[in-house]
Order: structure tokens, then C-alpha cells, then sequence
């Protein structure tokens, strides 16, 4: 699995003119999923996001947690963090899992992040051509993936 996290002051997904969630403070996530991805993947940024110290303490140092600041996530899933742009420039999209894998584990997702946090968490519609708008608060955003562990 792959994510992207951006701090944001706030964030949110519309599709055609409807907002189908927004955030306040907190973490926006871009999650790809690819074909050999396990629960095990999902665990392990579930576990690393939510003790992700990205936000500023009361001397202004990044030292608290998503947690630690009573923040939002907003989860949007994200297939292109997946693109091969190795041969042309039409990128390919093979190694983005298929639906019968992502959407379990994009869902599995959103619901460790939201046992984690104590609430809900947003998202947008899988498959879905949606907008998304944010305030990228620093700007903050860092990149994972399970692949790269160590």
C-alpha cells in the first residue's frame, strides 16, 4: 500500500456539486492499493499514521500526534499513486490492485484509523470522479509505503 498524508487546516471530497465529507485540522490520506497488498499492510499504516507526530507542540515543534490533537482524517482512494511511467508518456495503471482487493482494504483502512482516533473518519466514493480541495497546512506531507518498511 501506498499513502500519501498531508496536514491540512481542512480539507474535502465533492462528487458532482455534493460535498460527501470534509474536515477541519487534521490529515488528508491518498491511499493506492496494489495487487499483493495484505491486511497486514493495512495494519501497519493504520498503526504508523496514528502515532504520526506531524503536528506542533506549544513551542512550535512537530511532536504530537493526530490523537494528541483531537484531529480529523479525510481517506481518499487513489489508484494513480500506483502509475508506471516508465515506457512513454501515457502512464500504466497495471499494478493497482482491482476492486475485489482495494476496496476491502481501503475500507479496513478507514475503519483502524477510525478505532484509533475514537470517531469517524471521512472519505470519498470508490471509483468515483471526485473533487477534492484542501488547505495544506505548513505544508506538511510525507509519503509511505509498505513496501519500504525498514
Amino acid at each position: 500500500m501506498r499513502i500519501v498524508i498531508q496536514r491540512v487546516s481542512r480539507a474535502s471530497v465533492s462528487i458532482g456539486s455534493n460535498v460527501k465529507s470534509q474536515i477541519g485540522k487534521g490529515l488528508l490520506i491518498l491511499v493506492g492499493v496494489e495487487e499483493s497488498d495484505t491486511q497486514a499492510d493495512v495494519d501497519w499504516l493504520a498503526h504508523k499514521v496514528a502515532g504520526l507526530r506531524i503536528f506542533d507542540d506549544e513551542n512550535g515543534v512537530m511532536n504530537l500526534s493526530i490523537k494528541d490533537v483531537d484531529g480529523e482524517i479525510l481517506v481518499i482512494s487513489q489508484f494513480t499513486l500506483f502509475a508506471s511511467y516508465k515506457k512513454g508518456n501515457r502512464p500504466s495503471w497495471l499494478r493497482a490492485a482491482k476492486h475485489d482487493i482495494s476496496i476491502p482494504l481501503y475500507e479496513s483502512f478507514c475503519n483502524s484509523l477510525s478505532k484509533s482516533l475514537g470517531k469517524s473518519v471521512g472519505t470519498g466514493e470508490f471509483g468515483a470522479d471526485m473533487k477534492v480541495e484542501l488547505v495544506n497546512d505548513g505544508p506538511v506531507t510525507i509519503c509511505m509505503d509498505t513496501k519500504n518498511k525498514e
